[in-house]
């Protein structure tokens, strides 16, 4: 039966792109201009050029609406910070001196200068700066950019809608800035900012924009009754304007509840609503509000988050029950694709048979324009590409590699005794304790040490042949005995090997397990310059053999001192992979933790008595609704617990976890079981030791005393001060001195200078705690 047409025209549309370019263009320029050898005119002609990119591939798949704005140096928000004027006061000589400067200095911080906070967009791998705002914080409009970049597409002749942060979600994200009390609610500013975002409007208006989106992903949280209310007041306010575009305000990642009701009746021309398998809730919730009378209705049917191919049949029908609820229904993805790689025909190496399972950016956007015409004439005229997706959907149900009977029964055998140590904690630290022979306030690291272009290089004469397996495994020996001796010179009490043969902490593992699939060009950003190539979960997983024994070994036959063995978590695994969508997160999330489980017993069977399982995605993942949080926990913690618990009580274990909401997931940390937490605390200034302290969490702990993120040096005073603070939350023998996080992004030099001060300022604080003693 051939679907009715839409009465009126439909158009295609994306909130967002990739910003690095094929080859990472972006983060090349940007690199090369933070060690001199780029000039700032030329790092601005490659982000003009990338631009240009972007727009002409949208155009020329059929987009008839291109995104603006959303092109960042570093961060979205922290552009939206410079729109709004919010500079911290440490920063501001800085960016009146040079606003790219200035720019990237809130970014990374200097020497002297710290940066900006960062933590992780909503529940993606994507990091943003938080804002820093306080009573005094004084609003001004700088639309530079934002006009700058709807010019530069008009001029291009494309039609072109600038995409900003909202002002609700701006303020929501962000949090007191140092000095002022912690309960201040930077929602109270709202009243200050909202003539800045009229501002702004006039300005984009003045440009020539007919349409402007403004994001508010925070809506589709658990927000209270006074948030709504703000969100309520300011809508009405902006749609008031006389002297704006049209306005079209965009959520996504979830259901709204709520909010939607309240955006529904705001006076805004149009609104963008996820309609993907996790928010198919807001179909319902639309009808039940009596849709949206005389609006625009962007309707977000293409997953921007995964990789795996639309189901045309479905979106049709959704796109189908919507046309009656709105007087437009446009086709887009449910958010930007930001979070997904740029092409998939790119990757030449994938079976073709899995090849035809993904859609990346380019992809996508061909099947909202695929969409888009289905909806708009009948899907007669998409009769071809139906059946074809048809035959791909059917393809991958089907297929062995998505399969494996053994796995299946496996995970199907695992008991509640598979999750639990032999002792309880209070019993296996005394042995743990008299087993390692720690000194109090042990050091140590995170896993990783500088990823020199000497490694880089000796992995891709491995891949090419120029060198062989045994003049690599040379190579990397020799690392690991330069990073040991570092460590045992530093003083450093438990070592790590330095993963010198690790791309990346989920690529190494993915790569060596099946029902894995590894990309060559699948980057997608994870902060500033920072991308990664998250790995495809396309099937059934189980681990043919070792994985990290080799290495961990032959570290620990170098030192008497105890190596960790390092591995990566099954929820982080899940959460920095594409995850599968044809099976519960759980079910995934077993396997792979019944895989881990026998490289964690290898490893002890090895001789290794410290092995850390990190989880720094366990708060990420969390669902953006409280109501969905417990039985996410309730897995999580579980394979956490699967993964490690089949060792023996002397046998320390490790987790560590960054730049997240801590406060959010302490009773899951304790729920873990985990001996040793590791994590990030030094940017929020050891708030997580008192969340922790807070909670009565009674296991070891290392709240960060060096923010790795950044490549200022600590001085001693300052680690010992952080770490003095710590003390302050965490009693001394149960405190462990460490970084926020793995050192693989930092070169050698500040390495070296960074852990021999934190070392001293373990040393001193010691020596502090002796003197109180006696």
């Amino acid at each position: 039966m051939t679907a009715k047409p839409a009465a009126a025209a439909v158009r295609a549309t994306v909130y967002g792109y990739p910003r690095q370019g094929q080859n990472r263009e972006l983060k090349k320029a940007i690199e090369g201009y933070w060690k001199g050898r780029v000039t700032a005119d030329a790092l601005r002609q490659t982000a003009a050029d990338l631009r240009r990119s972007n727009w002409r591939q949208l155009s020329e798949a059929g987009i008839h609406e291109v995104p603006t704005g959303d092109f960042s140096y570093y961060d979205h928000v922290l552009d939206t910070s410079v729109m709004v004027g919010a500079v911290p006061e440490r920063h501001r000589t800085t960016v009146a001196a040079d606003s790219l400067d200035g720019y990237f200095a809130m970014a990374r911080g200097t020497q002297d200068v710290a940066p900006l906070e960062m933590t992780k967009w909503f529940d993606t791998n994507y990091h943003y700066l938080v804002p820093e705002l306080g009573p005094d914080t004084v609003f001004t409009a700088d639309s530079t950019k934002q006009v700058a970049e709807l010019k530069e597409a008009r001029s291009l002749g494309h039609t072109a809608r600038p995409v900003l942060v909202g002002p609700i979600t701006y303020l929501l994200l962000a949090k007191p800035a140092p000095g002022v009390a912690a309960d201040f609610q930077p929602l109270t500013l709202l009243d200050r900012l909202l003539p800045v975002y009229a501002q702004v409007l006039a300005d984009l208006r003045a440009a020539g924009a007919e349409w402007v989106q403004l994001d508010e992903p925070a809506l589709v949280q658990d927000r209270t009754p006074a948030d709504l209310n703000a969100a309520a007041r300011a809508y009405r306010e902006l749609g008031a304007l006389t002297d704006r575009p049209k306005v079209l305000v965009a959520s996504y990642f979830g259901r709204l509840g709520d909010a939607l009701q309240v955006l529904a009746a705001a006076p805004v021309e149009g609104l963008a609503v996820d309609f993907t398998d996790s928010a198919a809730a807001n179909l319902d919730a639309l009808a039940s509000v009596g849709g949206l009378p005389g609006k625009r209705l962007v309707a977000g049917v293409v997953n921007g988050r995964n990789i795996w191919i639309n189901d045309f049949q479905k979106s049709l029908t959704t796109l189908g029950t919507l046309l009656g609820l709105a007087a437009q229904v446009d086709v887009a993805a449910s958010c930007s694709l930001l979070h997904v790689p740029l092409d998939a025909n790119a990757e030449r190496d994938i079976d073709p048979q899995i090849r035809r399972w993904l859609a990346f950016a380019r992809q996508k956007t061909t099947e909202i324009t695929t969409l888009a015409r289905g909806l708009a004439q009948g899907t007669d005229v998409i009769a071809a590409e139906l059946a074809a997706n048809r035959a791909d959907l059917a393809s991958r149900a089907h297929s062995a590699i998505t399969h494996d009977p053994a796995v299946r029964a496996r995970t199907a055998a695992v008991t509640d005794a598979d999750g639990r140590r032999s002792q309880p904690y209070a019993q296996r630290t005394a042995a743990q304790r008299a087993h390692l022979g720690l000194p109090l306030l042990p050091t140590t690291t995170i896993g990783s040490f500088p990823q020199t272009d000497e490694l880089r290089v000796a992995r891709a004469d491995l891949r090419a042949g120029r060198i062989d397996a045994p003049g690599y495994e040379e190579r990397i020996e020799n690392e690991i005995r330069e990073v040991i001796s570092f460590q045992e010179k530093t003083g450093i009490d438990v070592l790590v090997h330095g993963e010198p043969e690790r791309n990346d902490m989920v690529q190494y593992f993915a790569e060596q397990l099946t029902g894995y699939v590894a990309t060559q060009h699948g980057w997608v950003q994870s902060y500033g310059t920072r991308y990664v190539r998250p790995p495809v979960l396309a099937g059934d997983i189980s681990r043919p053999e070792p994985m990290t024994v080799r290495w961990t070994t032959y570290a620990q036959s170098q030192t008497s001192k105890p190596v960790k063995g390092m591995l990566t978590g099954p929820v982080t695994m899940l959460a920095w992979s594409f995850v599968r969508d044809d099976q519960p997160l759980g079910d995934t999330a077993r396997q792979v933790a019944l895989a881990l489980r026998g490289e964690v017993n290898d490893l002890e069977a090895a001789g290794t008595s410290v092995i850390q399982v990190d989880e720094p995605a366990l708060r990420e993942t969390l669902p953006l609704r409280a109501a969905d949080h417990a039985e996410y926990l309730a897995w999580a913690t579980e394979s956490f617990r699967l993964t490690t618990s089949g060792v023996r009580p002397d046998t320390q274990i490790h987790t560590h976890m960054c730049y997240a909401e801590f406060g959010d997931i302490v009773q899951a940390i304790d729920d873990l079981d985990a001996d040793v937490i590791s994590l990030e605390a030094a940017r929020s200034h050891m708030q997580v030791a008192d969340e922790l302290a807070e909670h009565g969490y009674p296991r070891e702990a290392g709240p960060g005393v060096w923010d790795i993120h950044s490549p200022r040096v600590p001085s001693i005073d300052e680690a010992a001060g952080l770490l003095r603070k710590g003390l302050d939350a965490i009693p001394a023998e149960r405190l462990w001195v460490n970084p926020d996080c793995g050192l693989k992004t930092r070169g050698w030099p500040e390495t070296r200078a960074s852990l021999e001060n934190l070392v001293a300022a373990a040393r001193e604080v010691r020596a502090e705690l002796a003197v109180d003693n006696d």
